[in-house]
């Protein structure tokens, strides 16, 4: 549905956007995440038509932005950090007139207003100005804009600024739904709405692509160890001695003195499963254990991570494996054509 290959976007020396390459498959919602001033505004400007490339292709649906931008915006909505408003219309009236630029016909268009409005849950301020909204309904009104016209694409950058919680919430619902018909590309710095909403995720650090991945794939890659949380009533130091006895545990610390119970956070190798070996040494010991758990980590945590790393050295090590696995792919071309020679 949306193919970048290697897009670059360059500002006299300086490379917002440096030769990056990934695909988003229809009806996928993809997270797309990176620090303030990482290029994500700058890639999604692009893929609407909106900023030109210095170098490299988008393709929507088969056509190129470059080549075919009427054709790619008939079937993209954009909803951008900052809404395109004219904030001296009523709701209707720029919906209206949105409808009008986006060529919707003639006899769908009031039932299409009205129905997006009605998703979007804007219909009771229809007739009120733009400019005496609140940020939140500001927001809402900028969500449905993109959506007229039924676009194929969905590209949403933070579409729930300003939302309260109840209303970030029937936001993120109405995304994912959105997500059965539509593909959508999805921008924000709540990570919990990403973890939430998206199946895939793209990590970009100063302009380059440094992760690929599941929310859940992002935050086992960056985990250094396994960490549980260990809930014991028994004497402080002797229940530590215990634990640090126990084969494979790295590290033993109390995290926290509960009424009952202490809670312990102990460390061991990535590998290594400490739930049998605890649970045993504590009945030896005649500690009883009150609650054991595994600490993860949370997206946040990984986004952090892996944004802290040398995106150029990423993408060396990106470049390095694509190389091993062209190699690999040779090897075996000759090992067939061998084959193949001694079947003769």
């Amino acid at each position: 549905m949306i193919e970048v290959l290697n897009l670059t976007k360059s500002y006299g020396q300086i490379k917002a956007v440096k030769d990056l390459n990934f695909t988003v498959e229809k009806g996928e919602i993809l997270g797309f995440l990176g620090p303030n001033g990482a290029g994500k505004s700058t890639t999604m400007n692009m893929i609407t038509g909106y900023l030109p490339s210095t170098s490299g292709t988008v393709k929507v649906s088969g056509y190129d932005v470059s080549v075919d931008p009427a054709e790619v915006k008939r079937r993209v909505g954009y909803l951008p950090e900052q809404p395109p408003l004219y904030t001296d219309l009523t709701v209707k009236e720029y919906l209206d007139f949105v409808s009008d630029l986006k060529k919707v016909e003639r006899k769908k268009k009031k039932s299409q207003v009205s129905d997006v409005m009605e998703l979007v849950k804007i219909s009771d301020v229809g007739h009120r100005l733009i400019r005496n909204l609140s940020k939140g309904y500001k927001q809402r009104v900028g969500l449905a804009q993109a959506l007229i016209g039924n676009p194929e694409v969905l590209i949403l950058d933070e579409p729930t600024v300003g939302l309260d919680p109840t209303q970030i919430i029937e936001v993120r619902k109405l995304i994912k739904a959105l997500g059965k018909d539509h593909t959508i590309i999805l921008s924000s710095h709540i990570m919990q709405e990403i973890s939430a909403v998206c199946e895939r995720i793209i990590i970009i650090n100063k302009g380059q692509i440094v992760a690929v991945d599941t929310p859940e794939n992002l935050t086992k890659s960056v985990e250094g160890s396994a960490v549980y949380s260990v809930k014991i009533d028994g004497p402080e130091a002797e229940v530590i001695k215990a634990l640090k006895g126990i084969k494979g545990v790295n590290s033993v610390k109390e995290n926290a003195k509960l009424e009952d119970a202490i809670e312990f956070l102990v460390e061991a190798d990535k590998e290594v499963d400490l739930r049998k070996p605890i649970f045993f040494e504590m009945a030896k010991h005649g500690y009883p254990i009150l609650e054991i758990k595994t600490v993860n980590i949370n997206l946040e945590e990984a986004f952090l991570k892996i944004t802290s790393k040398d995106p150029n050295a990423i993408a060396n090590n990106n470049q390095e494996n694509i190389k091993e696995d062209t190699d690999d792919e040779e090897v075996s071309e000759q090992e067939i054509s061998e084959e193949e020679k001694g079947d003769e």
